[in-house]
Order: C-alpha cells, then sequence, then structure tokens
C-alpha cells in the first residue's frame, strides 16, 4: 500500500512555537505515525506546498493508495489543476484522508459540494471524542466509550457538510460545544474521511490514539474493486 502525505508546510517555517512541536514539519509526524502503525504493509512519501505541481504529479497520484491531506494557511495558493487532479484519483479509487482545517481545503468543498466551513475558538480547551460507531474498522482497538485530548482548538456546529455516510466520532468541548469529528463519505470509488483533532501548536498527531485512528483509516480508506476510469470533462 502507497500512501502520501501532503501537508502545505507554512506555519512550521514561519512560527517557531509551531516548530518546536512539528520541527521537521506535520508530514514528518505524520509518516512517523504511518510507518509505526502500519509497519510493512506500507511505503509513505511526503509532499508540500512548495514543490513543482505541490508535490502531486500524475505520476505521485497513479502510485498513492490512500492521500492525507494537511492544510491551513495557504488553501488558495493550491494549484487548481492539481485538485481537479487529486478530485479524479479520488472518483477513481484513491482513498482520502482529510486533517482538522483541512476541511477548508479546495479538495474537501469540492468533493463535498458545500462551503464545509463551521465554528471555532482556538482556546487550548479539552476535548472529549466519543465513539459513537464502535463497530466501524476507523476505531478497531479503542476499548473505551471515548478518549480526551488535554489541549485542542475548538471546533463547533453547525458543520457545513453533506449528511455524512458514516458518523464515527463526535467531539465534546469545555464551552459546551459538540462537533461531528469523525465522517466518512464515498465520492465515486474513492473512500474519504474527515478527521478534526489536529492543530499546529498542540500535540495531537503525538497521541497514540489518534495514530491508532490513522493507521485504522488508511486501512478502512485504501482502494478496493476493480479500477475504472473517469472521464474528469464531464463531470462538476
Amino acid at each position: 500500500m502507497h500512501v502520501t502525505i501532503w501537508n502545505e508546510y507554512v506555519h512550521e517555517r514561519s512560527d517557531e512555537a509551531v516548530r518546536k512541536v512539528y520541527p521537521d514539519g506535520i508530514h514528518a509526524v505524520l509518516a512517523a505515525a504511518v510507518g509505526e502503525q502500519l509497519g510493512a504493509e506500507v511505503t509513505v512519501r511526503t509532499a508540500t506546498l512548495d514543490q513543482p505541481e505541490h508535490g502531486l504529479g500524475q505520476a505521485v497520484l497513479d502510485e498513492t493508495d490512500v492521500l492525507l491531506w494537511w492544510g491551513h494557511a495557504a488553501h488558495d495558493e493550491v494549484d487548481d489543476e492539481v485538485v481537479a487532479r487529486v478530485q479524479q484519483r479520488v472518483w477513481q479509487g484513491m482513498g482520502l484522508l482529510v486533517l482538522h482545517s483541512g476541511h477548508g481545503s479546495k479538495i474537501f468543498q469540492r468533493l463535498m459540494g458545500t462551503g464545509c466551513m463551521l465554528r471555532w475558538r482556538e482556546a487550548g480547551e479539552r476535548e472529549r471524542l466519543w465513539i459513537v460507531d464502535p463497530s466501524h474498522e476507523i476505531v478497531d482497538g479503542l476499548d473505551a466509550a471515548y478518549f480526551d485530548l488535554p489541549q485542542a482548538e475548538m471546533y463547533g456546529e453547525f458543520f457545513d457538510i453533506p449528511q455524512p455516510d458514516e458518523l464515527v466520532l463526535i467531539s465534546w468541548f469545555e464551552g459546551g460545544e459538540v462537533f461531528r469529528s469523525g465522517c466518512t463519505f464515498r465520492r465515486g470509488k474513492g473512500k474519504i474521511f474527515y478527521f478534526r483533532p489536529g492543530h499546529e501548536t498542540y500535540p495531537i498527531y503525538y497521541d497514540p490514539n489518534i495514530r491508532k485512528i490513522l493507521g485504522n483509516a488508511i486501512r478502512w480508506a485504501r482502494p478496493s474493486g476493480s479500477p475504472y476510469q473517469i472521464d474528469a470533462q464531464h463531470c462538476p
């Protein structure tokens, strides 16, 4: 299985507070997490915004079974041609994990067909993630009904997304807000998982529960069945 981790890699190079948490970039920590969880069954590559074609040329995407997407400060800088290329690969069966503020990315908004916006507050509050579908393979191996993150950025409803195919996790925050934090969708042959936790100044991607979910989600999102081609020129 071939996994590509895309990170805009902006905050880590411009903000010392972010660099202290993710000195080699969020993509490096995500890559380590994927390797830890999946071991020999996966090969991992990383790609960043400043690379030619954002590191997502056609040859790279053709080899990618699951793509992880982390963006925040530079959504508008992602080239529309690359977005269309990723969209077509999802239609063809490539899995896509959209993380945290990736809800505002061009690719997620295009695949959802909505604004994908939400309420938010950066207050370092405790987040409790409740497992609401304990039978789902994305939460396989998490035995408790919930787990906590001691500091997190609050995301709250209303979250402007289509009705998820499956709701796996919901979050509660100290301020009382709730949020649909683990949602699955299918577009064409591709499986999509939106996973809310993650912030550039909180060490969330080091958390063992988060890493476990990421590994499970990659296994879930990997292509299945027979591939087929979709003509992007005749799709919205």
